[in-house]
């Protein structure tokens, strides 16, 4: 099978990876490492003493720390050095993004600065706009904010009511309408702000604070992130300069889909840092927490909690990093071919738009499942706010619906590969016929030897198969209308998530291996093995689920019966690698891919 260094998006399904092909935290060099350490540098030293303040919203303070953090160029990574940005790599600025989450709301606030308020004028700003806008960006003098959702038009972007109308000099647009939900509104410079000309050409416009005719509305009382601002805006006869145009008019969708793709992978990469800090809270507490005169952390359902949390931060960080590389290497292609404008990039991190709603998806629902372990850790005490743990609960819940729903980016996942497929990109199709032709004859699984990485490959494959048959059956039975069938698209959606995770972890496995023997690298193995399993008992309860709905009688027994030769899991206890797991967990007292030597 092809194994491309640039593969095209969603290849994972039908394509084998290489180890070698992916990169994991294992690659960061001297560099990398160094954005590390003064993010979280930055974080302990200027932005955690002010923690409660930040909490109670305090503009002036938030607005002076994204100014320090301007000045040490943690607001630049994704801006061109010709603009007075840094011009970082993806891992750079993902690294960089996953440490700043320990901040909580701040985190929030730059994130949504450095990404998608800015990002629309890197890829599609005028040659005049950048010069103007980018270095303050970049340096934080100026603040930015994104401004998509209205009262009556969220996931339905394109629904949106606020116009613009060109004025008669043919100066300036007149705006009117209003957003809602948009962060850094309080304290924001810049607004990205949709808006259909004439009422029909949905485009997109920059606009500055202090514009005649536009106001920002009281705060929005939130159930979590409360130290970041939230507000509508009101555009009333608003004067916005022809100038200030964003993109080609009527192409506004462009820049708003394209941004949003970026906005879902950065929002995975923020997961990544809170779960990581969540696995330290919990198993550091479960170690002081004691209850029958012994901490809870000896208690095996306790250490069960603490194991799983880390299993899935470990997925998680798998997936976050191969994706930051893909799009790495897909945007050094264009390099290498001269085509480095705005929008070739984003045309190329678009590529990849299907592993961003996957990540966007599993991160915030990982980040979810280990927060709620966490307070059920803590116990009364997880319930109050003396403990972090609460307020990661309550500041988490906000993922799944930030950067488009979790159910719009679980039908846009199968959408988007079936669209791909249908216009050529990607020969499933053709994977799915030649799978039909070896269903009907006899399906030979072989055999791996337990605890190795065959038999982990064995269980991708099977995933893979499994995928590519009830998907293969969908398809045939409900052909164009199948995406008004939002309960088989989801579970085609939770599918695919599973194989990416799980190939992830067992990529990354495999690299720490190579890297450090099986012995040292035995944690990740077990991590990887048990995600892999038990993926595989959660995907053939889904088929099951795809093929009697679309199927019944002889034919749904038929199917049945393929799908009970695809899968072969011999029955083995995880509980002991579990086991060994949270020893780990609870002797280091934090996130562990490694034994403590």
């Amino acid at each position: 099978m092809s194994t491309s260094s640039h593969p095209v998006g969603g290849s994972f399904l039908i394509e084998e990876t290489l180890p070698e092909q992916v990169i994991t935290p294992e690659d960061f060099t001297e560099e990398q490492r160094m954005f590390r350490d003064t993010t979280e540098a930055f974080v302990e030293g200027d932005v955690l003493p002010y923690d409660d303040e930040i909490e109670k919203l305090n503009y002036d303070l938030t607005v002076k720390l994204m100014r320090d953090a301007g000045e040490i160029g943690l607001l630049a990574a994704d801006i061109p050095e010709a603009y007075g940005g840094l011009g970082l790599d993806k891992v750079s600025s993902t690294i960089i993004n996953e440490s700043l989450a320990k901040s909580s709301s701040f985190a929030l606030s730059i994130g949504a600065h450095v990404g998608i308020g800015t990002l629309p004028i890197v890829f599609f700003g005028t040659e005049e706009q950048k010069q103007r806008y980018l270095p303050d960006l970049a340096a934080g003098k100026r603040i930015a904010a994104y401004c998509l959702t209205e009262p009556a038009s969220g996931s339905d972007a394109l629904g949106a009511r606020t116009t613009a109308k060109l004025s008669e000099d043919g100066k300036h647009y007149i705006m009117n309408g209003s957003k809602i939900y948009i962060t850094n509104a309080g304290f924001a410079d810049l607004f990205i702000v949709y808006a259909k000309i004439d009422g029909t050409q949905f485009t997109a416009f920059i606009v500055e604070r202090g514009t005649q005719g536009f106001s920002v509305g009281p705060e929005e009382k939130k159930m979590g992130i409360k130290g970041s601002s939230t507000c509508p805006l009101f555009f009333d006869q608003a004067i916005v300069p022809v100038e200030n145009v964003l993109g080609e008019i009527g192409k506004g969708h462009l820049i708003a889909f394209n941004i949003l793709n970026i906005g879902r992978f950065k929002l995975g990469a923020g997961c990544l840092g809170a779960a990581k800090e969540t696995v330290q809270l919990a198993s550091s507490y479960a170690n002081v927490r004691k209850q029958f005169g012994k901490p809870i952390s000896s208690f095996p359902l306790i250490r069960q909690k603490l194991a799983d949390m880390n299993i899935r931060t470990y997925v998680l960080e798998s997936m976050v990093y191969r994706t930051s590389g893909l799009i790495d290497r897909k945007l050094q292609a264009l390099d290498s071919q001269a085509e480095q404008s705005g929008s070739a990039a984003a045309k190329a991190i678009a590529e990849y738009a299907l592993e961003c709603s996957i990540n966007k998806v599993f991160a915030s629902e990982a980040l979810h499942d280990i927060a709620d372990e966490a307070v059920q850790i803590h116990g009364g005490y997880g319930y109050t706010q003396e403990y972090k743990v609460e307020r990661i609960y309550r500041d988490a819940r906000i993922n799944r619906i930030f950067e488009g729903t979790n159910e719009i980016n679980r039908l846009l996942i199968p959408g988007t590969l079936l669209k791909k497929a249908m216009k050529g990109e990607l020969p499933l199709i053709e994977r799915l016929e030649s799978l039909q032709q070896e269903l009907t004859g006899s399906i030979l699984i072989p055999e791996a030897p337990h605890a190795s990485l065959a038999e982990q490959q064995g269980y991708l494959t099977q995933l893979k198969t499994m995928f590519l048959f009830v998907g293969g059956t969908a398809v045939q039975r409900f052909g164009t209308k199948i995406e008004e069938e939002q309960e088989v698209l989801s579970h085609l959606a939770d599918l695919i998530i599973a194989i990416y995770a799980a190939e992830s972890a067992l990529l990354r496995t495999a690299k720490l291996i190579a890297l450090y023997g099986e012995e040292r690298a035995a944690y990740a193995a077990a991590m990887s093995l048990i995600f892999l399993r038990e993926s595989l008992a959660e995907a053939e309860s889904i088929a099951k689920e795809v093929l009697a709905y679309t199927a019944a009688g002889d034919i749904l027994r038929t199917q049945l019966s393929l799908l009970k030769k695809l899968v072969k899991t011999p029955a083995v206890s995880l509980t002991p690698l579990k086991r060994n797991i949270a020893a780990q967990v609870v002797s280091q007292e934090r996130y562990v891919i490694l034994p403590n030597l």
